[in-house]
C-alpha cells in the first residue's frame, strides 16, 4: 500500500533524506510520503530467524525473470498511477513529452535519455505486485486520516487485503478513503523479499517466518530506493567524475539485498545513507552546475502552501523541502534537485518537471497535476491528475 503507505498530516513529517535538515513523526510510521528518509528507524529484530536467503539458483531464477520482464517493458515505472496493492499489475501510463511549441530553451548538458536507459535497465527497482506477497499491505503499519479510512498495526494484513494477495478495493482506494495507498512505491523491494530472500515461500503457507519476513521488508525498502538514487546519478553526463565511486556504492548495496533475513535486519541503514547521501549531493552540485546561473539553494526550507507560481526554480536544490499544498503552478523545475521534497498537494499544473533529479513517482502521485504538467520520461501521469 503506502511511502507512503500513508502520507500522515501535511504539519508534520519525516526526515526526507540522510543528511536533510528536517524530520516529521508520522502517524503511520515508516510509510508516511514519498521520499526517501523512512529509515531512521531500524525495525525490531525477530528474537528467532527462521530462514535464509535461499542459494544461487533461486537468485538465477530471479534475475531471470528481471529480465524476462525489462524485455516486455521498456517504457516506464510500474509503480505510479494508482497501483494495485498487491496481485495484478496496472496499465502503465503513456510517456510524457514536452508539449510543442514551449519557448523554453532545453536544459544544456540535458540527460533524459541516459536517465531513461539507466532507470528502465533496472526493472527490479520498479515494483512488480505479482511476484510480491503483498507486504505493503500487511508489515506497515497506517493510522487512520485523511490518507487512511481506518487504523492498521504492523504486521496485521489490511482489511481489504484477499486470499490472493490482490487488493479488494484497488480501482477505488481514494474513494473509499485510502488515497496513501496510491502513492506508496516499494521500488521493487517487495519481489526482492518474497522471491529472492525467502525463496517464493509466502507467509501465509510459511507463517513461522512472517515475522522476519515483515521486519524485513521496510529495510529492503530502503536499500532499494538507495539504489534508484545511485542508478539515476550514473545516469547524469555531468556526474562522469563520480561514476567510480557511484558504481562501488551501487554493486554494494545490491550486495546487502541479497543476503539473508537476519543480515539484512542487522544493518545500519542510517549509517548506509549518510554515504550514499554525499555521493548523490555532489553529483547533483555537478549536474545543476550546467545549469545558466546559480539555482536557488532552498534545501530543507519551510514553504509549505507557499506561493510560488510561475517561479524560476530551475536548477535550485530543493532538497527536503516542505512544499505540502503549495503553488507551482506553471513553475519551472527543469534540473532541480527534488530528493526527498515533500510534494504531498502540491499545485503541479503547468510546471515543467523536465530533468527534475532524484523525483519519483510516489513524490509526483502524492501532488496534483494536469495535462500541461512536463514530466521526465522516466515517470507516468498520474491516473487523478
Amino acid at each position: 500500500m503506502s511511502p507512503q503507505h500513508g502520507a500522515s498530516s501535511p504539519g508534520r513529517r519525516e526526515r526526507p533524506f540522510a543528511g536533510e535538515v528536517r524530520k516529521r513523526t508520522s502517524s503511520a510510521e515508516g510509510r508516511g510520503r514519498p521520499s526517501a528518509a523512512d529509515g531512521q528507524e531500524r525495525p525490531s529484530r525477530a528474537g528467532e530467524r527462521e530462514r535464509r536467503s535461499p542459494g544461487q539458483d533461486r537468485e538465477r531464477g530471479a534475475a531471470g525473470r528481471d529480465r524476462e520482464r525489462a524485455g516486455r517493458d521498456r517504457t516506464g515505472r510500474q509503480a505510479g498511477t494508482d497501483r494495485p496493492a498487491g496481485g495484478h499489475r496496472p496499465a502503465r501510463g503513456s510517456q510524457d513529452h514536452r508539449p510543442p511549441g514551449d519557448g523554453r530553451a532545453a536544459s544544456p548538458g540535458h540527460t533524459a535519455s541516459r536517465h531513461r536507459r539507466a532507470l528502465q535497465d533496472r526493472a527490479d527497482l520498479r515494483a512488480d505486485c505479482a511476484d510480491c506477497f503483498a507486504l505493503c499491505c500487511v508489515a506497515l503499519p497506517f493510522a487512520r486520516s485523511a490518507d487512511f479510512a481506518a487504523d492498521k498495526p504492523a504486521g496485521r494484513p489490511c482489511s481489504n487485503l484477499q486470499q490472493d494477495f490482490r487488493c479488494g478495493i484497488h480501482a477505488r482506494l481514494r474513494d473509499k478513503g485510502y488515497p496513501g495507498c496510491t502513492v506508496f512505491d516499494c521500488f521493487g523491494a517487495g519481489q526482492k523479499v518474497s522471491q529472492i530472500t525467502f525463496g517464493g515461500v509466502d507467509w501465509r503457507r510459511a507463517p513461522k517466518t512472517a515475522r522476519s519476513m515483515f521486519e524485513v521488508f521496510p529495510v529492503m525498502r530502503q536499500l532499494h530506493e538507495l539504489l534508484r538514487y545511485l542508478t539515476e546519478a550514473l545516469g547524469l553526463a555531468p556526474a562522469r567524475p563520480l561514476h567510480k565511486p557511484l558504481r562501488k556504492a551501487l554493486a554494494h548495496i545490491d550486495g546487502l539485498t541479497r543476503g539473508s533475513a537476519e543480515s539484512i535486519m542487522e544493518l545500519d541503514v542510517n549509517a548506509l545513507r549518510g554515504e550514499v547521501n554525499a555521493l548523490l549531493l555532489r553529483a547533483s552540485e555537478l549536474a545543476r552546475a550546467q545549469v545558466p546561473g546559480r539555482g536557488r539553494n532552498h534545501r530543507g526550507a519551510d514553504l509549505m502552501g507557499a506561493k510560488l507560481s510561475g517561479a524560476d526554480l530551475r536548477g535550485a536544490s530543493l532538497r527536503g523541502a516542505l512544499l505540502v499544498a503549495a503553488d507551482l503552478t506553471g513553475a519551472d523545475l527543469r534540473d532541480a534537485d527534488l530528493i526527498g521534497a515533500d510534494l504531498r498537494d502540491a499545485d503541479l499544473r503547468g510546471a515543467d518537471l523536465t530533468g527534475a533529479l532524484f523525483l519519483t513517482q510516489a513524490q509526483l502521485n502524492a501532488a496534483r497535476g494536469d495535462a500541461a504538467t512536463v514530466l521526465p520520461p522516466t515517470l507516468s501521469r498520474p491516473a487523478h491528475w
